[in-house]
């Protein structure tokens, strides 16, 4: 149901600490419906187009999401350019420069933090919930006839800011074969076939529970589903597809209440096999600790009450989980040419203006003190403080905006073909990351050095 009101008032009551009664459960549970599905479906359905519409005005208002591919620069499976330039809009009579020679609270005093640098709420924040691109939606339907389209929302996002699709796969265990996937979708219906001869039978079980679909919080049998016929539920891959983001996108199981969870945009999973961190927030420190937990969190929304009532999935330890993780383990980043095995550019093979972004990213850039060569990540958290440069509180599209705190490192291997960026998706391009960081960290960058870091990620 949608209830923003409701939802906005119980989150300033709770920062503020004002209100003398208890938060209603539904601060911290999922509420129990109280219509019928029918009834819910009608109105979710006659409020789809202006939802969408109040979500494309605020996207419209923050970014320029005009088709601009970055000349030369293709995704690693060469089926989607890289988009160019920084997308987040500035302020009528504000440049990147002029507003990087502010002070944090200046910028904060004067509400000149720009809109697409800010979090970027779901697009029904007071629903929330997993929301698919079409191109998975339709695969799935093609290939195992499950529905993964919701009646309520769809993705907010157009193609072209979106990862290249399907993603290629590589694996640890197999480079030579370079991208394995044959140009699909991984599915139930098709992975034994493309798979056989190249893994293990304990990676084939493990691929194959991954790609098992099981209850989850908008796609089941219960009366407050969000798709139109019983599901037999998602599976972990209609998220990562091949392994890979596919711009699918939910709110944080981490954080109550509902209009403070942040949007959650789905990330990659290669190189699992060398991430000591998993989740953005809730430091699991195992593949094997991810994949279970997993099942009550993306899955749930991490409300185990939910999960029981719906029927959640509890893979088994030492054996289903094991092969899970073990498949997760052994996908591997892309090929990256111009990289030595230490992470660091091969000069014969790469460009004066790549070599120059190396040395400001591991200098005045800062950028190697958390994304560390050569697998560009540090196992830490950190807390960017992002909120020095707005204030704290103010509710768009029912998000209310609250600090961060600290979030997990991402890998920036591979990072040209994993968009939109930082945790939410709130930077469309990579163009737009190095602005981000240039403003927060205080790097005063030229543009010069600026279009230098954007060649040198290009090469990761």
């Amino acid at each position: 149901m949608y209830r923003p009101t409701l939802l906005v008032l119980s989150v300033v009551a709770f920062t503020t600490g004002a209100q003398a009664d208890p938060l209603p459960p539904d601060a911290t549970y999922r509420p129990l419906p109280t219509q019928p599905f029918s009834e819910v479906k009608r109105m979710d359905e006659q409020q789809k187009a202006e939802v969408m519409k109040r979500q494309a005005a605020l996207l419209n208002e923050r970014y320029d999401l005009s088709d601009r591919p970055q000349p030369g620069a293709m995704m690693s499976g060469g089926r989607k350019a890289v988009q160019g330039g920084a997308r987040v809009k500035l302020g009528g009579g504000m440049s990147w420069d002029r507003l990087a020679g502010l002070s944090a609270e200046e910028i904060r005093d004067r509400d000149l933090l720009p809109q697409g640098f800010r979090p970027l709420p779901h697009v029904k924040q007071a629903t929330g919930g997993q929301v698919f691109p079409q191109g998975q939606i339709d695969a799935i339907a093609r290939l195992e006839q499950r529905d993964l389209r919701r009646f309520d929302v769809d993705l907010d996002l157009p193609d072209h800011l979106t990862p290249e699709f399907p993603p290629p796969i590589f694996l640890t265990t197999h480079p030579e074969l370079g991208d394995v996937s044959r140009g699909q979708v991984l599915s139930l219906r098709n992975f034994y076939e493309i798979m056989n001869g190249i893994i293990t039978p304990v990676q084939m079980e493990g691929l194959r529970l991954l790609l098992t679909p099981f209850p989850q919080e908008e796609f089941n049998q219960t009366e407050d589903r969000k798709v139109a016929e019983p599901s037999m539920g998602v599976a972990c891959l209609d998220c990562h597809t091949n392994f890979h983001t596919n711009a699918a996108f939910h709110l944080t199981p981490d954080v109550r209440p509902q209009s403070a969870r942040f949007r959650l945009d789905t990330t990659s999973l290669r190189g699992m096999f060398n991430q000591q961190i998993h989740g953005s927030k809730r430091s699991l420190r195992s593949v094997e600790d991810f994949t279970e937990f997993e099942q009550r969190t993306a899955y749930f929304n991490g409300d185990h009450v939910s999960a029981t009532r719906k029927g959640v999935h509890l893979p088994d330890r030492p054996n289903q989980v094991a092969m899970m993780a073990q498949m997760q383990n052994i996908i591997d980043f892309p090929p990256a040419p111009k990289l030595d095995v230490t992470g660091r550019l091969i000069p014969e093979k790469a460009t004066a203006q790549e070599l120059a972004g190396e040395r400001i990213f591991n200098g005045k850039g800062r950028c190697a003190e958390c994304h560390t060569p050569p697998h560009f990540l540090d196992d830490r958290m950190h807390d960017l403080k992002l909120e020095r440069f707005y204030k704290v509180g103010k509710t768009v599209n029912d998000q209310v905006a609250l600090p961060d705190g600290p979030i997990k490192t991402f890998t920036l291997r591979g990072i040209k073909d994993s968009p939109p960026y930082l945790h939410d998706g709130r930077l469309p391009t990579l163009a737009d990351t190095v602005e981000f960081f240039n403003l927060v960290l205080g790097l005063k960058l030229t543009q010069q050095e600026k279009d230098a870091l954007v060649a040198y990620m290009l090469t990761l």
